[in-house]
């Protein structure tokens, strides 16, 4: 069921895996650690924001452990494939990254808060692949629900992509595209906070370790 391919590929639409109607599981009712729901609806006044920055394990624990997050759950986004199992996922064929959604309250946490965590917490430049886990699934990417997130995710990316190249980094290759249009898919229970349940478990992401500069000062030219 893997793809063999030297470099990774995503599947076009008529390549991908055709999916199905409705999911073939049921995703728990609440946050392991948070204990808050992980579906919607959510209250009034809080924010949803989606990321992918390799292994959706250790990306929803960075999450979760932010305070003014209200509830994380991980999933499937980006791709074709309709209510998608972890498997054909990580076959290649679904074209869909592995994210975390997090939800959150913004006036204990900016978007640009968790902006600067995401690009801190792994290397954005090394397109499909993050370290030594290698496929599309593990691609960087950030799928918007305003404009306001939309000109701000533009905004941190150029501003960090200044301190990459002074630091001898390569180019972003950061996926950046409207959640609208491209659903978001949650995982399998075993991966819902999987890093809470399993706290020896794998977590593949890593920084560059060099700052980003979102709130610290701007960037300069």
């Amino acid at each position: 069921m893997f793809l063999h391919r030297r470099t990774p590929q995503l599947p076009t639409p008529q390549e991908a895996l055709r999916g199905r109607p409705t999911p073939e599981f049921t995703v728990p009712s609440r946050h392991t650690v948070l204990g808050n729901p992980l579906l919607g609806p959510y209250p009034e006044g809080l924010e949803v924001a989606d990321f992918a920055m390799g292994c959706f394990w250790g990306t929803e624990r960075k999450f979760w452990q932010t305070d003014g997050v209200w509830t994380t759950l991980v999933g499937y986004q980006g791709g074709y494939t309709e209510n998608p199992a972890y498997e054909e996922v990580c076959s290649g064929l679904t074209g869909h990254t592995e994210a975390v959604r997090v939800v959150y309250d913004p006036r204990v946490v900016t978007y640009e808060q968790l902006l600067k965590l995401f690009w801190e917490s792994h290397d954005p430049t090394q397109g499909f692949r993050q370290g030594n886990d290698v496929g599309t699934q593990y691609r960087s990417a950030v799928y918007t629900h305003s404009p306001a997130q939309e000109a701000a995710v533009a905004a941190s990316r150029e501003a960090y992509q200044k301190v990459l190249t002074g630091s001898g980094h390569g180019e972003i290759t950061t996926e950046i595209l409207p959640a609208e249009g491209r659903p978001f898919w949650p995982a399998e229970a075993a991966h819902q906070q999987y890093l809470d349940k399993n706290p020896a478990g794998y977590c593949g992401i890593g920084g560059t370790g060099v700052s980003c500069p979102i709130g610290v000062a701007p960037a300069e030219g």
